[in-house]
């Protein structure tokens, strides 16, 4: 598997319901797109849910590299070139995935990142990551990390904002979920 995600930051005055009517009107047009798990489509709001700006930052989980080859190269993306211009697109590998279908029954997703510090292993890092994160209760997540940058995000599926009052992330809202 692999995720990726780009995250386009929106002038701190831009009218997000741009962006929403973008996904009402176009979402479902990776319904079922080739080797997608999911894409979710979220945003960021300056000011709402302690967001310091607002973002437009899909999140994508490919169940192999064809689907997103097709994405990106065969004019699938070209859509966010024209609307937002050259946009890194940030690649991880997936290491723990806990989501079933009922990740299309949430509202939010709450992001943290972590740093990989160096060490003289790495055996059983996962089983260390999975150790160290938040616990919440009946709540379905994934993790991404990357190598390049030694980094790792935890991605949580929540409806309730409330558990996660005490812990420094990024909550994103969802407009629309697309499933392969």
């Amino acid at each position: 598997m692999i995720a990726t995600q780009y995250k386009i930051t929106l002038p701190s005055d831009y009218d997000m319901n741009i962006i929403r009517d973008r996904v009402k009107n176009n979402g479902h047009k990776t319904d079922g797109f080739e080797d997608l798990k999911f894409k979710l489509y979220l945003i960021t709001e300056k000011g709402i849910h302690n967001n310091l700006q607002n973002s437009y930052s899909p999140l994508y989980l490919w169940k192999g590299n064809n689907g997103l080859n097709k994405f990106l190269f065969n004019g699938f993306y070209d859509n966010i070139l024209n609307s937002f211009g050259w946009q890194q697109v940030n690649v991880g590998i997936p290491l723990i995935d806990t989501t079933t279908s009922k990740i299309t029954d949430n509202k939010y997703i709450f992001q943290i990142t972590k740093e990989i510090p160096p060490q003289e292993s790495l055996n059983n890092l996962k089983d260390k990551i999975a150790e160290s994160i938040p616990t919440i209760d009946e709540t379905e997540y994934l993790i991404i990390y990357n190598p390049e940058r030694w980094k790792y995000e935890v991605f949580y599926f929540l409806n309730d904002l409330s558990s996660v009052k005490d812990v420094s992330g990024v909550v994103y809202s969802i407009l629309h979920i697309s499933q392969g």
